[in-house]
């Protein structure tokens, strides 16, 4: 009996890790806003108005290795090429939130 409740406590604790929420589930809200504010100027859904193939959708970014947090969290801190910096403008919180929208609408195929 003993060992039964073993491996259910066992097995309870292990299944704690597969329900948590996402991370960026509560941020991606804020972003959107900011992103709205931001960024929609030059990536209106998702395109880019400078330059059509450094878009945020999927392929784009999977194809320049910006498909991760870290990577659009660094271009949109210190920017790159026409891509303006935003860390004097935006808290490092608020580029986390940005990224993890870009990111979720990538996934989505954005609007």
């Amino acid at each position: 009996m003993k060992k039964i409740l073993v491996l259910i406590l066992v097995t309870f604790v292990l299944s704690l890790g597969t329900f948590t929420l996402p991370a960026s589930a509560v941020d991606t809200v804020n972003g959107e806003q900011i992103f709205s504010v931001q960024c929609a100027g030059c990536h209106i859904n998702g395109s880019n108005i400078v330059r059509r193939g450094k878009n945020l959708k999927k392929q784009a970014l999977k194809k320049y290795g910006m498909d991760s947090i870290d990577a659009v969290t660094s271009i949109v801190t210190n920017g790159k090429n026409n891509m303006s910096a935003y860390k004097e403008r935006l808290t490092e919180q608020q580029i986390k939130e940005v990224a993890a929208y870009v990111l979720e609408q990538a996934e989505k195929g954005w609007p």
